[in-house]
């Protein structure tokens, strides 16, 4: 009990305790060894598609970046003030292809984004033009700022 206490359990060196925390920061560098050694905004990580959100007094734009994704492989729904993107992207595969780097995914994909207000569902336009869609939500009008008129 006493050499335990002094020297650790049996056949365990003197200091070895903390092998358990240097064997857990070796983990996590090779867990995080992807993220950190990825320059800062390079793509692979982040949310597909990219898209702007804007406004004027009568409508919210929408804009998505889509490259290679056709109109036909796009469902697009909105509700009270939510709009939801859902399609697939197909890309041809090289056949024995060796990666030298890999950026473009294939795959199906679903991105829902809530809009700052209420929406009017019937006046909803799209548009996919190379590669960009351009969504046109109108605002419902009980949300369309009014002019007051002061007496």
């Amino acid at each position: 009990m006493i050499y335990r206490t002094l020297f650790g359990a049996p056949g365990r060196r003197f200091g070895s305790h903390f092998g358990e925390f240097d064997e857990m920061r070796r983990q996590m560098d090779r867990l995080f060894s992807t993220y950190r050694d990825r320059p800062a905004g390079s793509v692979g990580a982040g949310v597909f598609p990219a898209i702007n959100i804007t406004e004027d007094t009568d409508a919210y734009y929408v804009s998505a970046e889509l490259p290679g994704v056709k109109s036909a492989d796009l469902d697009l729904n909105v509700t009270a003030n939510q709009l939801t993107l859902a399609g697939e992207r197909k890309i041809s595969k090289e056949a024995d292809a060796r990666y030298h780097r890999r950026e473009r995914e294939a795959g199906r994909f679903s991105r829902a984004v809530a809009l700052p207000g209420d929406i009017d569902a019937e006046g909803v336009k799209a548009r996919l033009t190379d590669g960009v869609l351009s969504v046109t939500v109108p605002k419902a009008e009980k949300a369309k700022p009014r002019q007051i008129a002061v007496q």
